[in-house]
């Protein structure tokens, strides 16, 4: 999900509001009613776009489901186009971004299912280990609140910082209690991070963004997060009121079917991570 260009997205965009005129929308008149009952579903290339891809050309057309995937480059439009009808559902997000996208921007988007995890990692070209960070290292993380939060929270999971007791998943450098190495953190946007690897000690790393920029988060991140009783995996989500079209409840019996928890496990060798029971 690299931001190319702005004009790229800007296309994307206009594209996603025209196509869009033709597919079955969110919101009272979609449904699954009408002589299209195509699901429309906006989804960021990796892995979103390859788990959404693999039940369209694999388990779809068994299940009775048309399915149309269209691929985004950044972690606003596939919300502003969900909440204006244009598309049924995204794959893209987790719960706490989809949480404070709806308090910043008043949409009225919820999940339906857990799809998978990506988890997040911290990524270094210095160091092999978090823990050999040297005293007064800089670390670059995500400068939105959801995942600055996430990057924080997995860095005091393994002991680098102490947050305070009620910080949450909004958590920022301010909430930071205790910091024995003497670490800077340096905010960016989450494309650029992979970038900034050159400059920084470590840079903690949203999987899309080190998939694209061809990091392994299996073999190449030096900590990366957990699936057990982790919020953040990607959610199925959906416009208010469209929780029980028909053809949302199909899409998600496949993201929690067998084949595809086999595919994630196949494909991504521990780098994206299913949420479903084996």
């Amino acid at each position: 999900m690299k931001r190319r260009s702005t004009l790229l997205t800007t296309t994307a965009l206009a594209l996603t509001l025209t196509l869009g005129l033709t597919a079955c929308g969110s919101g009272s008149d979609s449904g699954g009613s009408g002589a299209d009952d195509t699901l429309v579903v906006g989804a960021t290339a990796v892995p979103a776009g390859e788990v959404l891809t693999y039940i369209k050309d694999h388990l779809a057309d068994d299940a009775g489901l048309s399915l149309e995937i269209r691929e985004f480059t950044d972690y606003v439009v596939p919300n502003t186009a969900l909440q204006e009808g244009s598309l049924d559902a995204n794959l893209y997000q987790n719960k706490p971004y989809l949480e404070d996208f709806n308090e910043a921007k008043g949409t009225d988007l919820v999940p339906v299912a857990d799809a998978y995890l990506p988890p997040m990692g911290v990524y270094s070209k210095q160091v092999s280990g978090v823990a050999d960070l040297p005293d007064g290292a800089t670390v670059a993380v995500p400068n939105d609140t959801t995942n600055e939060g996430r990057a924080l929270r997995l860095l005091a999971a393994e002991g680098i910082i102490t947050l305070k007791k009620d910080a949450g998943t909004d958590a920022s450098p301010a909430d930071i209690t205790a910091n024995p190495k003497n670490l800077t953190f340096k905010e960016l946007e989450p494309a650029q991070l992979p970038r900034s690897l050159d400059d920084v000690a470590a840079a903690v790393i949203n999987n899309n963004f080190a998939q694209d920029a061809g990091l392994s988060p299996a073999k190449d991140a030096v900590l990366l997060e957990s699936a057990k009783d982790n919020p953040y995996a990607n959610v199925l989500a959906v416009k208010k009121g469209d929780e029980d079209d028909p053809r949302i409840a199909e899409l998600v019996q496949l993201l929690g079917s067998a084949e595809v928890r086999t595919f994630i496990e196949d494909t991504y060798q521990g780098s994206v991570l299913p949420v479903t029971p084996a």
